[in-house]
Parts: structure tokens; sequence; C-alpha cells
């Protein structure tokens, strides 16, 4: 076998997901998922399924659901994901930060690299949500948001990304770079993919980090 590699450089950039990492909107994505799944004598979705649909686009996510509990032909996606924004439109608003990531999401704001040039670490966000889930689950709590400036905040809507393009593809974390890259200080080289760091709590979004040639953290 051979060895593990062990010559990365520094970590100049941190790429982050949201849901399931940065606040507990997994937990609030099952709740609802579960509620309207009752309704239909069907659930609850457990880890197994959960697992397959972190990170896909929510069309995506919510056919492979109704495929899994076999109810392709009692309901269309379209009624589904109408039914079930409702109850999310309620519950999103209770989202919360998980434990330890103010404190880190701190800490970044002053990290510098191992480098000899002591360069800032960057950051991002690259979210599967779109721009209206967003606003439900981060508005009451934006200082937690502070961190990710609005040209580096990259949600699963940016036209910059191709449809169908969503985790796990690498398109999002390749745009995230890219947006942190245009907005580099003077005198800063670019940050190549193997300097990034990607924060990920779901399979399709290792997959699409590791993809996009970045080192990730699940």
């Amino acid at each position: 076998m051979a060895n593990p590699r062990t010559d990365f450089p520094p970590v100049r950039a941190c790429l982050f997901d949201m849901d399931g990492l940065l606040i507990n909107t997994e937990d609030i994505y099952t709740l609802c998922h579960n509620i309207l799944l009752a309704r239909y004598g069907s659930g609850p979705m457990t880890w197994d399924i959960k697992s397959q649909l972190q990170g896909r686009p929510a069309a995506q996510s919510i056919a492979l659901l109704l495929s899994h509990f076999h109810l392709t032909s009692t309901v269309d996606i379209e009624t589904y994901t109408s039914q079930l924004h409702t109850i999310q439109e309620e519950e999103f608003r209770k989202a919360a930060p998980l434990p330890g990531i103010e404190a880190l999401l701190k800490q970044l704001q002053s990290a510098r690299t191992s480098s000899p040039k002591k360069d800032k670490v960057h950051v991002a966000l690259a979210t599967s949500s779109g721009e209206g889930h967003f606003r439900i689950k981060t508005d009451h709590i934006p200082e937690l948001f502070s961190i990710f400036t609005s040209e580096r905040r990259i949600l699963g809507d940016d036209v910059r990304i191709p449809k169908g393009r969503g985790k796990p593809s690498p398109d999002i974390y390749l745009v995230a770079l890219k947006a942190i890259n245009d907005s580099l200080g003077e005198g800063e080289e670019e940050i190549k993919p193997e300097e990034c760091l990607v924060f990920e709590d779901g399979i399709p979004g290792v997959v699409a980090g590791r993809r996009a040639g970045m080192r990730v953290v699940w």
C-alpha cells in the first residue's frame, strides 16, 4: 500500500458548506421531511437515505426521496416540494449555530498561514441552499455569517453554477475559489485548489471538494 501524502502546501483558504455544518438545518430538514412523509403514511427518513440527499440540489434530492419511499405515483416532485416549503418556512427560522462554530469562525478572522509570508487565511461559503432558503435560515443570525463577504457567499442557485452541476460536481467549490481569487489583496498570489481546505458534513459535498482538487475535512 502506498504511503499517504504528507507534503501538502499550507492552507490559504477555508471553504465551508452550511447546512448541518455551520447551522443545525440538517436536523430541521429531517424533521420537515418526516412531518410531510407521515401525511402520506410513509417515513421516517433514516440516515442511509439522508446521507445520499445531503448537498444535492433540492429537486434531485426530492426525486431520490420519493423513489426510496415508493411515492412517485402518489405525489409529484412539484407538489411535494411546495408542501415541504410551507413547513420549512416556519421551521428554518429556528436554525441555530452548531457547537464550536462561532469560536472557529472567530479564530479564522485573524488566522495566518504557516508559510514564511504568513498570508491571511481566506474564507468562503459554498452552500447548496438557494437565495430564498439562505435568507430564511440566516437572517436571524447575521453575525454568524458576517465573516463571509457577499461576493464570497456562493449559493446553490448561483448563475455561475451550470444547471445540474450541484454537489457532488466540483463546480460550487471552484466558483468559491474563483470568488476568493478575484478579491485578493494587492500582492497576494492566486490561491490554488490544493491550498484549499473544504469543511463538509455530507458525502456529495466531500466528493465535490475532492473533485475540485481540494483537501476535505468531514
